[in-house]
């Protein structure tokens, strides 16, 4: 199901619910509204047995589809579950007109609210479009957190990389559940997910830098205000984009010095070595492949592979390569310290129009404010605290963790400040924290 159907469906419930506060029930023009609402149930129906739609953390959403930009249908539905004091509503096949006409006189004239909203609709015979308790256990909540999404997406490149080592064609279905998470959870808090790119596994550097471009790619994607269809291309070429290395010498993959001509026309193969192989998965598309293809293409397009320089190739390709090039300046190697988010960021606007889509980065960059989420930063007291969350609306709002006092002396027990837009100025500079001797990972949450 497409994020137009969807799309549809909340317009025709929207536009339903608001002609009825013009006109009557059988009014021509609302029973126009309302046969077209059928329909448009129908047609997600005949693909689905059942379609969800309510509100996740305030957000509405219908089956995986989360609207969460300012939609006015979406603001008119979200007003809606809160006036009914419901979280949402299951349609299942069979539903029929006349149900349709006797649930918008309920929520036009709510005799209840709550599950008793839930009952009136059932004593008015609505039997295919039901209150739906959608409340997570705590169980779901912590299957669905980011670092079990992150471990999801671990396992999933694992599975991958495996099957490609034995010679099998792998299957993107796993990967695929996983990053459709993933974009969700982006979609609502961004520096959530994005806070797990900081987990660096040197010892398994292929894997995490995997997992880790996708996750930055659906920040970058978030930031340029991409569809949701497209964020879950990005996140999955993201994921993928390194596939090709398997088909590479192990050991000019991990060689820690300089590479050869001879040795770096070899690693110049990947994408294309990529490509081959992801062209062969069910579930991947031209968007996906041309990530793969084209992530070391270049904005100018003097990169490699040179037979892809010629061709169009989607403009995600050039999204991920800000994310592969971010992290790969962010981790520590074996030849390379690793920079800070905000260090790393000021290079990369250096080689912005040439290496990078300047749009794209600067996109990224706003969106993860001043201070990045893993920034170390001293304040006006001398104190260093580093920066755990950076706010949705205002990323001048920061949440620092405190690890330093004021005379130097590392804190036995880091404790948590919220510093508001107005007192970012106490904010005076960046410290290294690899200067300080500290991994930030280690103070990230990663359940």
């Amino acid at each position: 199901m497409s994020f137009e159907q969807h799309q549809e469906l909340i317009q025709g419930l929207a536009a339903a619910i608001k002609g009825l506060r013009l006109y009557p029930m059988h009014h021509p023009a609302i029973e126009q509204r309302n046969r077209t609402l059928l329909n448009v149930f129908n047609q997600l129906l005949s693909q689905n047995p059942v379609v969800r739609m309510g509100l996740l953390e305030g957000t509405l959403f219908v089956d995986d589809t989360l609207f969460a930009d300012d939609n006015p249908a979406a603001i008119e539905l979200v007003k809606l579950f809160k006036t009914l004091e419901i979280e949402g509503f299951e349609i299942s096949a069979g539903l029929n007109r006349s149900e349709i006409e006797r649930f918008l006189e309920l929520v036009m004239n709510p005799p209840a609210k709550g599950e008793d909203f839930g009952a009136a609709m059932q004593d008015k015979g609505v039997e295919h479009l039901q209150v739906a308790i959608l409340k997570k256990t705590d169980e779901l909540q912590d299957e669905n957190s980011p670092g079990k999404v992150y471990g999801k997406a671990l396992k999933a490149i694992n599975d991958i990389f495996e099957d490609v080592r034995m010679g099998r064609i792998p299957s993107a279905d796993q990967a695929v559940g996983v990053v459709k998470n993933m974009a969700r959870l982006t979609l609502e808090d961004p520096h959530a997910l994005f806070a797990l790119s900081l987990l660096k596994d040197y010892d398994n550097y292929t894997f995490t830098h995997s997992v880790n471009v996708s996750v930055i790619s659906l920040a970058v994607g978030r930031a340029c205000r991409v569809s949701e269809e497209a964020l879950r291309d990005l996140g999955l070429g993201g994921l993928l984009h390194d596939i090709g290395k398997l088909k590479v010498d192990v050991s000019i993959i991990n060689k820690p010095g300089k590479l050869t001509d001879a040795e770096f026309t070899q690693i110049k193969l990947h994408p294309t070595y990529g490509a081959d192989i992801v062209k062969q998965m069910s579930g991947t598309n031209q968007n996906v492949i041309d990530i793969i293809e084209g992530h070391h293409l270049r904005f100018d397009r003097t990169g490699y592979p040179e037979d892809a320089r010629g061709r169009q190739i989607s403009p995600l390709a050039d999204m991920a390569a800000v994310a592969d090039t971010y992290d790969a300046m962010t981790t520590m190697r074996s030849y390379q310290n690793p920079m800070t988010p905000r260090k790393a960021l000021e290079l990369l606007r250096k080689n912005s129009g040439t290496t990078l889509n300047s749009d794209f980065l600067e996109r990224f960059a706003s969106s993860l404010g001043t201070y990045p989420v893993g920034t170390l930063v001293r304040l006006d007291t001398n104190e260093l605290g580093l920066v755990i969350a950076v706010g949705l609306k205002n990323t001048d709002e920061v949440k620092l963790k405190m690890l330093f006092g004021t005379v130097g002396e590392k804190l036995p027990s880091p404790y948590i400040v919220d510093l508001q837009a107005h007192e970012a100025k106490r904010i005076v500079g960046e410290v290294d924290p690899f200067i300080k001797g500290i991994d930030v990972a280690d103070y990230f949450d990663r359940k």
